[in-house]
């Protein structure tokens, strides 16, 4: 029953108020009760000949109160069993559902301690015998009708309404059978004190009631497993119909469920062997729901973690990279599948890694050791945007684990990709099946993609730029969520800023904080180990060998394999090179600017590493030392594609993919990246227009005054 809201449970409302009879108004007395006195009456007594009056305590007023006119006095809610009418007095039944008999339902968890004689109730005949028919109350309430009651001779299985009319020492119960035309019904739930999730490993052997969110279906070949969620975490709940069958087939997840059930232990993790579970609905079930997000929403609040190197750009993004944080560890703790994609290279794959060691243990910890095999999933994308293939692939994973397991639609971690307006097609898809998604991406921002995004993580939203690499942002996002994760990843956004070029401020401290574990070599050595192995993992995350060339495990293997994909990569770039290098055509434009031209297609090797964009960047290496302190750009173009790279020249690359759209229609333009390094894909047949206007755009752009400085030989990948 509620308490009523007006009394507050007093069951009276104060209206004014009027001198107190006892001390005439003065709230002091000149006797006192020596029995009922207190020290301090005694002293007060004795020294000022008065003491304070015991009944309106030294105010001299005594309220003047009147029944509550909402609860009649009785201080709390009482409503009919039945008709669920409001009553006036503590009664279970108003005067119209009175007028006929009461018909109880035992809950299956219900024992013979919920049972009262003389109540009537509704059971199943279970079994016959020569004296009579055995009937079940509930699943272990079962009583005998004496040949004796019965007028006629039921059969197994038939519904009857009995009437408890004795209950014997040894526990036998007597039952009568009931005749009736007319009658309500009442659901009796076992009555039973609330427990909480965190405490069920105190209450092994014993039966208790927990209230809570589905979070998970999932049937196996015997039991069913439910996995319930309460403000205070998380436990599994296994109910048996018959093997492979599934229990309760009308609770699925979301939903809000009373469960009353046996803790037991299975292979050392707490399980609660269901004996009843009911929804709940209305306001049971906000209540429910309310202080589960509440604890959740509490626990889910980041680490207050210092960043690993001043910036004024991170300082800026502080509530931004905060709200991923909390999104994750939300999605963690409500036991939700998390899917991290990212870009394949040395900058994505460090940013994806430092998330993946900061929340495994976290999964491990709230689900179970088993649980990141089914709740986490990391996947590389080959482009430097979400494509429609990698949310079709996502979309199939989700909705077959929804279909076969029960599980909830995942959580969508975008790293080093998901920025752009490239992005937007694959995002649309992903918000019809409901999908949220998060984004941490240093490419240029298209406001477009905010829409489809529970929130974005960016540099360009700071005043910052893609110098500013996912890895650094990716590691200080894993602080927050974990911060015990922070020694293992210190190192990667280092790594990043060599992997992607960086000449950002942030890029040298965070450089220099790793220097004596790993000099500049040893960072470039691992980028390129990095790009080399994600080109022949292709759409695999390869977390073990990534895990090694990260130096997340033995240092001996980290160091033997990094050298050995070093020596086979850099062998494959010298091949490359030596095809491609004699068949470059440069031009020095009027700006200034040497622009280079590859056709990749042509004159490189297919199908093998290193790939165009990878292989332009080699040959754009080069030519920069060969041009030192002049502006520089590179171009490899393929049938329907080109690559960009540049140094010393003010481009726009997204703003130029835009304006080649307007200009050349029909030339199926598209593409991004970076300002000054990116990607164009167009419609082969209009390869020469497009480039053509290309070279046109870049005619046009500015050149840096200072002076340029040839870019070290190293890995890089857009």
């Amino acid at each position: 029953m509620n308490q009523c809201e007006r009394c507050q449970g007093r069951g009276v409302l104060t209206v004014g108020e009027k001198p107190c009879p006892n001390c005439n108004g003065k709230g002091t007395t000149e006797s006192i009760s020596l029995g009922e006195a207190s020290d301090k009456d005694m002293k007060s007594l004795i020294e000022s000949g008065s003491a304070k009056c015991s009944v309106c305590q030294g105010s001299g007023k005594i309220p003047i109160t009147e029944i509550c006119p909402d609860c009649h006095g009785l201080g709390r809610e009482y409503l009919c069993v039945v008709c669920k009418t409001k009553l006036d007095s503590k009664k279970e039944l108003c005067e119209r559902c009175a007028k006929k008999p009461l018909v109880h339902i035992l809950d299956p968890a219900c024992d013979i301690r919920d049972i009262s004689v003389g109540e009537i109730y509704q059971g199943k005949v279970s079994g016959l015998a020569n004296f009579g028919a055995f009937v079940d109350l509930s699943d272990s309430v079962r009583g005998l009708a004496h040949n004796k009651y019965l007028k006629s001779r039921p059969e197994a299985g038939d519904a009857i309404m009995v009437t408890v009319r004795n209950i014997l020492p040894n526990g036998n119960i007597e039952l009568e059978p009931a005749e009736l035309k007319e009658y309500n019904t009442v659901e009796v739930e076992k009555d039973l004190p609330l427990s909480k999730a965190s405490d069920l490993h105190s209450q092994v052997g014993k039966t208790v009631m927990i209230k809570g969110e589905v979070i998970q279906v999932k049937q196996t070949g015997g039991p069913t497993i439910f996995t319930l969620a309460d403000d205070s975490g998380l436990v599994f709940c296994a109910a048996f119909e018959r093997a492979g069958v599934r229990a309760y087939a009308d609770i699925d997840s979301d939903m809000m469920v009373r469960v009353i059930g046996e803790v037991s232990l299975r292979n050392n993790q707490v399980q609660v062997e269901i004996k009843s579970m009911k929804r709940l609905w209305g306001g049971d079930a906000s209540v429910v729901k309310d202080q589960i997000e509440k604890a959740i929403d509490l626990r889910a609040e980041p680490a207050q973690t210092e960043f690993l190197v001043k910036s004024e750009i991170l300082d800026r993004l502080r509530p931004a990279m905060k709200a991923v944080a909390k999104e994750i560890r939300r999605a963690v703790l409500k036991s939700r599948p998390i899917v991290v994609r990212h870009h394949a290279d040395a900058d994505g794959i460090s940013a994806a890694v430092a998330i993946e060691m900061a929340i495994l243990p976290l999964i491990a910890e709230v689900s179970g050791p088993d649980a990141e095999y089914h709740n986490y999933r990391r996947a590389p994308s080959k482009a430097p945007f979400y494509e429609l293939e990698d949310v079709t692939k996502d979309l199939t994973f989700a909705l077959e684990d929804q279909s076969r397991h029960g599980q909830k639609m995942p959580l969508i971690v975008l790293m080093d990709n998901g920025s752009t307006e490239e992005d937007v097609p694959a995002m649309r898809q992903a918000q019809v099946y409901g999908l949220e998604m998060l984004v941490v991406d240093h490419h240029h921002p298209h406001k477009i993609v905010d829409q489809f995004l529970v929130a974005h993580v960016n540099p360009a939203h700071a005043g910052g730029d893609f110098g500013l690499t996912t890895g650094m942002l990716a590691t200080e996002i894993a602080r927050m969520i974990h911060p015990e994760v922070e020694n293992k990843i210190r190192h990667f956004p280092a790594v990043s800023a060599v992997g992607d070029r960086s000449e950002a401020p942030e890029a040298d401290l965070y450089i220099r904080l790793v220097e004596d574990r790993f000099p500049r070599d040893d960072l470039k050595k691992i980028a390129l180990a990095l790009d080399y192995e994600a080109f022949w993992q292709r759409f695999n995350d390869g977390r073990g060998l990534i895990n090694d060339i990260l130096c997340l495990g033995r240092l001996d293997r980290h160091q033997k394999i990094v050298e050995l994909l070093c020596e086979q990569a850099n062998a494959a770039i010298d091949e490359q090179l030596r095809a491609s290098m004699g068949n470059v055509k440069s031009t020095k434009l009027p700006n200034g600017i040497i622009m280079n031209v590859l056709d990749v297609e042509n004159f490189a090797h297919k199908f093998t590493f290193p790939p165009p964009g990878k292989t332009s960047g080699e040959v754009h290496d080069r030519l920069c030392q060969k041009y030192d302190g002049k502006p520089v750009v590179t171009i490899g173009y393929g049938p329907d594609f080109a690559v960009l790279r540049s140094r010393g020249v003010r481009m726009n690359i997204p703003q130029m993919v835009k304006e080649l759209m307007e200009e050349i229609p029909n030339g199926g333009v598209s593409g991004g990246g970076h300002l000054v390094v990116g990607s164009i894909k167009f419609v082969g047949g209009m390869r020469k227009e497009v480039l053509a206007k290309l070279a046109e755009k870049i005619a046009a752009c500015s050149v840096d005054e200072v002076p340029l400085k040839a870019p070290a030989l190293g890995a890089e990948a857009i």
